[in-house]
């Protein structure tokens, strides 16, 4: 098999996590042809690929020409992580008007070409599965090209990461302490890693399979938070989902 990995806009966290598996990278590689991955070879094979991974979202016309050219390109199409699959943290100027932010920004804003919006890969192109994350967690990563490498369809958890809590034996912070935590409505597959600190999941793997975004924020009303703030809580890296939108347009 070959394996390509591309980057558009995004900081690299996801790539990074694919390097760090290390000695099970090394595994991997033996067994399938890593053809493309400027961020850690120079050795560089064109197309066709078996499985490209992507990471970054879509936020300038040539990264939407390559987009479509990779998809050409790959039996398999994976996006990974937040940038990738909802247009990630740069996605909040999807919510402003983007001259007036190249304006204030740049000395010359006629000289930047960009799309009006950041928007995740699915929006332009067929995406085979998603690993969601910022950054990804790498043991799913691993464990979503192993599937594939011996000939299976891959799966990922999609329950909310409140069950993943009550797993680990962590005191629920939205409950007993009133702090605002989106964990009921978001994906599990981070480890409930913001909880185990006492710390409110602030939802970097976006929505779960059924998520009551609109009546966390209802509840979040009760509790005394302004609308303002109901809506940057669900206005982050994955705040262009469907189901996290409804909650920033309706509180916006």
């Amino acid at each position: 098999m070959k394996i390509a990995i591309f980057k558009f806009a995004s900081c690299s966290g996801c790539q990074l996590e694919l390097l760090n598996l290390e000695e099970e990278l090394l595994e991997i590689a033996g067994k399938v042809e890593i053809a493309y991955f400027v961020e850690a070879s120079r050795k560089l094979m064109k197309g066709p690929y078996d499985i490209s991974l992507v990471e970054g979202s879509v936020s300038t016309p040539e990264q939407l020409e390559e987009l479509h050219k990779i998809r050409e390109e790959s039996k398999y199409l994976i996006a990974i992580g937040s940038c990738a699959t909802a247009g990630g943290i740069q996605a909040l100027r999807n919510w402003a008007q983007l001259e007036e932010y190249k304006k204030i920004v740049y000395l010359n804003p006629e000289w930047i070409k960009t799309l009006e919006k950041s928007t995740p890969l699915s929006e332009h192109v067929k995406v085979d599965f998603e690993i969601r994350g910022c950054p990804i967690n790498r043991k799913q990563l691993l464990w979503v090209l192993s599937q594939i490498i011996v000939g299976r369809e891959p799966f990922l958890p999609t329950h909310s990461l409140c069950i993943q809590c009550k797993i680990k034996g962590y005191t629920c912070v939205l409950v007993t302490r009133g702090e605002p935590c989106l964990g009921p409505v978001v994906m599990a597959g981070c480890g409930a890693l913001c909880p185990s600190f006492q710390r409110p999941c602030y939802a970097c793997y976006g929505p779960s399979d059924l998520p009551q975004t609109i009546k966390l924020a209802q509840q979040f009303t009760e509790k005394g938070l302004s609308k303002k703030d109901i809506s940057l809580l669900f206005k982050k890296c994955e705040s262009w989902t469907p189901k996290f939108k409804e909650v920033v347009e309706k509180y916006e």
